[in-house]
């Protein structure tokens, strides 16, 4: 049986803001609820890098609210980088001036796009599932944004082992707050055929990676040809960019 080698792009863009160091937090949090700042120009890095991959999974990807100018950052990237398909899931409003999504950005059409809403402490996380062929070896992408709290992230990856058991062809992606050999993450590789990976990638902060809180986790069916840490504009998260070898029977 042959393969297919795809690109693929998890990144946390952080909505557009700068963050530069743990300064800008307090300096710059106007930002985070503003539509001031240069966003539009760190999107266009964005598009530029997302634009050599084939599917992208977003984080904190604002769906159109004060702070983004009423931009659906997930849309606009989607044009100015050329992808013909794209969804995104809202969930966390802060403040009722900003709001943030998981979203997918696509070159190879989707045949079934479903979210989720993840339990937690917090209310507002969800998992945004992808299949991108019939059957069950189709090949299912999730992207999430898990909480910082172990119980809640317990709770969540629970959930989606749910949702992922079962898929031989499955890659779950996004911002996970954790390194992914925690307790907490132990459900999904005894549910499902996702693994944790063989080297952790440092991501956060971006400007001084010390923690791999990033991940592209891949069941045994999936051969991951390369995988690195690249800048996604000036988010405090680097993005991970993975070359990835698929069944052709995975895919349309």
């Amino acid at each position: 049986m042959g393969t297919r080698r795809l690109r693929l792009l998890s990144a946390n863009i952080q909505a557009g803001s700068s963050t530069r160091g743990y300064h800008d937090y307090v300096a710059r949090s106007w930002s985070h609820v503003l539509p001031a700042g240069n966003k539009r120009g760190s999107l266009d890095a964005i598009a530029d890098l997302a634009g050599r991959h084939d599917i992208v999974g977003l984080q904190e990807a604002d769906p159109g609210s004060l702070r983004s100018g009423f931009t659906n950052q997930t849309h606009y990237l989607a044009e100015r980088a050329g992808f013909a398909y794209w969804t995104h899931q809202p969930n966390r409003r802060v403040g009722g001036v900003a709001s943030s999504a998981n979203g997918l950005l696509s070159r190879l059409e989707p045949t079934l796009v479903e979210d989720h809403s993840l339990p937690g402490r917090v209310k507002g996380r969800g998992v945004l599932v992808a299949r991108f062929n019939d059957g069950e070896q189709a090949l299912t992408i999730a992207i999430a944004h898990l909480s910082l709290g172990a119980q809640s992230r317990l709770a969540q990856v629970s959930f989606i082992a749910e949702l992922l058991a079962g898929h031989p062809n499955a890659v779950l992606m996004g911002d996970f707050n954790c390194d992914p050999h925690r307790p907490e993450m132990q459900p999904l590789y005894r549910q499902t055929g996702l693994q944790p990976p063989a080297e952790c990638v440092p991501t956060f902060p971006s400007w001084k990676p010390q923690r791999a809180i990033d991940h592209m986790l891949v069941t045994p069916s999936l051969a991951i040809a390369s995988m690195r840490a690249v800048p996604a504009a000036q988010s405090d998260h680097l993005a991970l960019s993975v070359e990835l070898d698929v069944p052709e029977a995975a895919v349309r």
